[in-house]
């Protein structure tokens, strides 16, 4: 979907816009997006793949006597940072795979995962997993000391028109900055929650939606700060209101078609996009604890706030966990709704992909769609539809992912390894932390 980018096109690039500085970004187990910055003199050395750097300070990365690492930039994701370094100077930015000192691509890196994962579809003669990322998240005041608050800019609500706001100012901020870096935005408006936002910007294959979903989140954060906001992408940063979901639209292509699309089946949906949707549901447990990696990630999915509490599926009814937008033949999808902007992307498509290709294998159709509300069904009528909930806590949803090898296979047992550590560590120290809540609640007794 993009022109190809060389070398010298950075070079050009470089001297055009007076870089004085280059970071080099790459994505840890948890989805924090990290960065090496060298001055312009080192920029052969960068396209060269010739930058090292020190895995063993990386979460998830490498133990400290295997630590040198490589940097592989993707000149596909060139961009000059709308923003400069304290002497006026521009800053270039390219996403990196990571690569051991032999060459060959470390297999902690997630974003090397997903391309693994990609090119197991590519030979099953898809050419295309694309993908549509709707990140939402909280703009919150900061205080006199410039720490965030769970104080809020503004109490509009869905596509309210808040036109004199700081939070809209930012949201149209953000908009032109995403722009000014080669972004396509298609929609940006205000969400259900007090504060809350989204912008969400035209699909593309899973590694380049990945890519710009990390850059999506770097830019909010920066512009929110100049308007003297703070953005989060926590899941439920504010109780009794809504959360914030990275709602997942995902189809697959062979060339310039949509092989989810077929104009005779329900919901214009093909064979193809049902079995993929089956494997999807299939391993909707495991997928959980891959989309929604944090304890505060339960915190949303609760009935009440349209985020989805069971594994079922719909084209207009919002509570299943993936619906089916209305859309023409080039848009067809599917829809999860379940994950939230905490995950690592490179991870959670990694997970969704291998789940649909092995549905796609398997070719078993998906349970019928639901119709009614299922918040409203007792949970007898659910077990009689064969609907199961998700995962209520963090806990029980690693559970599930060391319960399911396909996930597992999916990450790579290095991945695997990590992030199984990662989330335990996350969930012990949590069940030992005594909260504000039970002080309140239990002091007296």
């Amino acid at each position: 979907m993009s022109k190809t980018i060389t070398a010298e096109d950075i070079k050009q690039s470089v001297t055009d816009n007076d870089v004085r500085f280059l970071r080099l970004a790459f994505t840890d187990i948890n989805g924090t997006l990290k960065a090496v910055e060298v001055p312009t003199s080192q920029l052969d050395k960068v396209l060269s793949n010739d930058i090292r750097f020190d895995g063993s300070s990386i979460d998830g990365f490498v133990r400290l006597e295997e630590s040198d690492m490589v940097l592989y930039p993707d000149f596909s994701t060139w961009a000059v940072l709308p923003w400069t370094d304290n002497h006026g100077g521009k800053i270039g930015r390219l996403i990196c795979s990571v690569h051991m000192t032999n060459g060959e691509p470390f297999t902690g890196d997630p974003r090397n995962n997903l391309k693994r994962v990609t090119q197991e579809m590519k030979e099953m003669g898809f050419s295309a997993f694309n993908i549509g990322f709707e990140a939402e998240f909280h703009l919150l005041k900061l205080d006199q000391d410039g720490n965030w608050t769970t104080e809020v800019p503004d109490h509009a609500s869905y596509f309210d028109m808040t036109s004199n706001d700081e939070s809209a100012a930012c949201r149209r901020d953000i908009v032109e900055t995403l722009e000014s870096i080669g972004f396509e935005v298609e929609a940006a408006h205000h969400e259900v929650g007090d504060g809350q936002q989204e912008i969400d910007f035209k699909f593309d294959n899973a590694l380049a939606t990945a890519d710009r979903v990390q850059t999506f989140k770097m830019v909010v954060r920066e512009v929110a700060k100049k308007h003297g906001l703070f953005a989060t992408f926590m899941a439920k940063p504010l109780q009794g209101q809504a959360g914030n979901g990275m709602h997942t639209n995902m189809s697959l292509f062979k060339g310039d078609k949509n092989t989810f699309y077929d104009k005779d089946g329900q919901f214009h949906l093909s064979k193809t996009a049902l079995y993929f949707l089956n494997g999807i549901l299939e391993h909707a447990r495991a997928i959980t604890a891959v989309g929604n990696p944090t304890v505060n990630s339960y915190k949303r999915l609760i009935p009440g706030f349209e985020a989805p509490v069971y594994i079922s599926w719909a084209a207009k009814n919002r509570s299943p966990m993936v619906r089916i937008p209305s859309a023409e033949e080039l848009n067809t999808r599917l829809e999860m709704r379940s994950a939230d902007p905490t995950a690592n992307p490179y991870l959670l498509l990694a997970a969704c992909l291998a789940a649909g290709l092995a549905g796609i294998k398997e070719k078993k159709l998906p349970m019928k769609p639901i119709s009614s509300n299922l918040f409203e069904m007792t949970e007898k009528e659910r077990e009689k539809l064969g609907i199961k909930p998700l995962p209520s806590t963090l806990h029980n949803a690693l559970k599930a992912f060391k319960d399911d090898q396909l996930i597992q296979d999916a990450l790579g047992k290095h991945l695997t390894q990590s992030f199984v550590c990662s989330k335990e560590l996350e969930w012990a120290q949590y069940t030992q932390t005594v909260s504000d809540w039970e002080r309140n609640r239990y002091m007296g007794y």
